[in-house]
């Protein structure tokens, strides 16, 4: 694994985005604003499933936040790796950077596993499973957004 992890820093995409100001910036916000998109996305859809705004048609927000926080969780993950890619082995070794992964994993199992056995609009589902769905999105999307924000000050 060390190995892999230290091919990685050395690829030249690492290196690039080491040593250029602007080409890590630009990454770095790619990834804030797929964060943006996906939790923007997911909480609001997340709410609805628990209850609130019961006036608006579920059918409505799944059509329009779930795909939003799907393109979301792309870019943040395509713009995440390139960042681990700069201090992979740092990265990799960190316990809230491995929990903020498990995190991810997990939230996107459930969504998946959520429209799958429900429909894609989720009706299928009882208010009770989609309570369960809901709570546990948001424990994890706000753990990993907690998690991604802690790397930062605990050594990476």
């Amino acid at each position: 694994m060390e190995a892999l992890l230290a091919a990685l820093e050395g690829s030249a995409l690492a290196e690039a985005l080491r040593f250029s100001r602007w080409g890590y910036a630009a990454v770095n916000a790619a990834h804030i604003l797929g964060i943006a998109l996906l939790v923007g996305a997911i909480l609001p859809l997340n709410l609805r499933l628990l209850g609130l705004w019961r006036s608006v048609a579920q059918g409505d927000l799944v059509r329009v936040l779930a795909p939003s926080a799907a393109v979301g969780l792309l870019l943040a993950a395509a713009a995440g790796v390139l960042l681990f890619s700069v201090k992979a082995g740092d990265y990799a070794a960190l316990a809230v950077f491995q929990l903020k992964l498990g995190l991810i994993a997990l939230g996107t199992f459930a969504a998946l596993l959520a429209h799958w056995r429900h429909g894609l609009l989720l009706e299928g589902a009882t208010r009770t499973r989609l309570a369960g769905h809901a709570a546990i999105s948001i424990f994890c999307w706000l753990g990993a957004l907690t998690c991604g924000r802690l790397i930062a000050f605990v050594g990476g």
